[in-house]
């Protein structure tokens, strides 16, 4: 998925999720389709980041 989107979803299913539940009467199934949608993006962003573990095991190959 491309960055632009997965920030877009985040900033998106953040608002809609605040927004759910700053309404007197909370609506449940709007702010679990926020944190849904804040939960894609950023599971988007992270699954592009390397884990530390194999960092670490390619900086000690190289040595």
């Amino acid at each position: 998925m491309n960055r632009k989107i997965s920030y877009f979803l985040i900033v998106i299913g953040g608002f809609v999720a605040i927004y759910a539940q700053a309404k007197a009467d909370q609506n449940q199934f709007i702010l679990i389709a926020g944190i849904v949608i804040l939960m894609l993006g950023v599971y988007s962003i992270s699954r592009n980041i390397p884990s530390k573990k194999d960092q670490d095991d390619e900086h000690e190959n190289n040595l």
